[in-house]
C-alpha cells in the first residue's frame, strides 16, 4: 500500500487502530490553524441600523427585544465588486439603573451608600451612567463565519467605534463562550442565579419534564385539562412575578401583575425559564481611545476594517498610523 505521508509531506500520523498498515490513515497539517482568514481583509466594522438586526435575530438565542434605546453596529464583507453583506450585527442599549455587578466594579456607583442617598444624588448618578456607560446587549454573527476568530475582533472594534468611556456586558453566554474575554471585556465572579433553587422545586412541584425542557413543558401545559391548565398558568405567572425584578422596575413598576398577566404561555415560560437558568455574568471594558485628559473619545474612522485588530492590544488605543500604512 503506498502511504499517503509522502505524498502530502505531512507529519503526525494518527492510525485507526493499534495496526500501522491500517487502510485509514489521519494526518494533521502542523500548521493548521496557524493562517490567518484570507476573508478579513474584507471584512469592515461600521455603524448598522435595525434592518441588519433583522436579517440575522433568528440566529441569536436572545431575539425577543432589544432593550431600551438599541444602536446598531454591523460588520460587512465587502470586496468592492460585490454590494456589501452583512454577517454580524451588535446591539448597545441604555444600562440599568440597578446592577450588583456594576456595583463591584464601579463601588462610587453603588446606591444608597449609608442611608445618604436624595434625589439629587440620583439624578447625577443616571446622568454620569448614562453619559459614561453603554450596554453591549446583543452579538450574533452569521453561522458561516464562526469559528474564525471572527467575533472577538469584532466586538472589540464595535466597542471603540460607539464612543462610550466604558462599555458593560450582561450574558449568559460568557459562561460557555470566551469571545468576548477575548475581546477585552473583564468578568466579575459568576453567580448562580437567585431564583435557581426554588425555581428547579417550582417545576419540579408542577411538571414531570425536565425544568430546562421548553418544548416539553410547554406541551404539558397545552395537553392539561382546562382547569388544570388555568391553575397553571397562575401559579407560573405568581413565581414569574415574584422573582422578576426587571417587572418591578422601570416603567414596569407602574403595572403592577397586569404585564404579567397578559403574557402568551410561550414568551412567559422563556421568561421564567431564563430567571432560573440564566445565570448572568457581569462585564465591563475600558475604552482605550477615551481620553481622559479632554473627557472625550480621540477621532477615529467611521468604518474599521476587522483586521485593525490586530494592530495593537485589546486595551491599547488604535494604532491609526499603521492603519494608514496598510490602506
Amino acid at each position: 500500500m503506498n502511504s499517503p505521508a509522502t505524498a502530502l509531506n505531512l507529519a503526525g500520523p494518527i492510525t485507526a487502530s493499534d495496526d500501522p498498515d491500517s487502510p485509514i490513515l489521519a494526518w494533521r497539517d502542523p500548521a493548521a490553524g496557524t493562517r490567518p482568514l484570507s476573508l478579513v481583509r474584507h471584512m469592515y466594522v461600521e455603524r448598522g441600523t435595525l434592518e441588519d438586526w433583522q436579517l440575522l435575530h433568528e440566529l441569536h438565542y436572545k431575539a425577543s427585544n432589544n432593550g431600551i434605546g438599541p444602536r446598531y453596529m454591523r460588520l460587512v464583507v465587502d470586496d468592492g465588486v460585490a454590494p456589501a453583506q452583512t454577517i454580524g450585527v451588535m446591539v448597545f442599549t441604555v444600562p440599568k439603573p440597578l446592577d450588583s455587578g456594576r456595583n463591584q466594579v464601579f463601588p462610587h456607583l453603588r446606591p444608597n451608600q449609608n442611608g445618604r442617598d436624595t434625589k439629587l444624588m440620583n439624578v447625577q448618578r443616571m446622568a454620569w451612567i448614562n453619559k459614561n456607560l453603554i450596554l453591549s446587549s446583543r452579538t450574533v454573527l452569521d453561522t458561516m463565519y464562526r469559528g474564525g476568530g471572527i467575533a472577538y475582533r469584532f466586538k472589540n472594534l464595535a466597542y471603540r467605534l460607539m464612543g462610550f468611556r466604558y462599555v458593560e456586558s450582561r450574558s449568559s453566554m460568557s459562561r460557555y463562550n470566551p469571545f468576548s474575554a477575548k475581546a477585552g471585556m473583564r468578568f466579575v465572579r459568576p453567580k448562580s442565579a437567585p431564583a435557581f433553587e426554588s425555581g428547579l422545586a417550582f417545576f419540579a412541584r408542577h411538571f414531570k419534564s425536565p425544568a430546562y425542557d421548553y418544548v416539553a413543558i410547554k406541551a404539558e401545559i397545552e395537553a392539561m385539562p382546562d382547569y388544570l391548565r388555568e391553575h397553571t398558568m397562575k401559579e407560573l405567572r405568581a413565581f414569574y412575578y415574584r422573582n422578576s425584578s426587571m417587572e418591578k422596575s422601570g416603567d414596569n413598576r407602574l403595572n403592577g401583575t397586569s404585564r404579567v398577566e397578559q403574557m402568551e404561555l410561550g414568551y412567559l415560560l422563556k421568561q421564567t425559564q431564563q430567571l432560573v437558568f440564566g445565570a448572568t455574568v457581569y462585564a465591563a471594558w475600558v475604552n482605550p481611545d477615551w481620553d481622559a485628559t479632554t473627557g472625550a473619545m480621540r477621532a477615529l474612522p467611521a468604518r474599521l476594517p476587522l483586521s485593525a485588530f490586530d494592530l495593537q492590544g485589546v486595551d491599547e488605543p488604535l494604532r491609526l498610523e499603521l492603519l494608514e500604512a496598510a490602506a
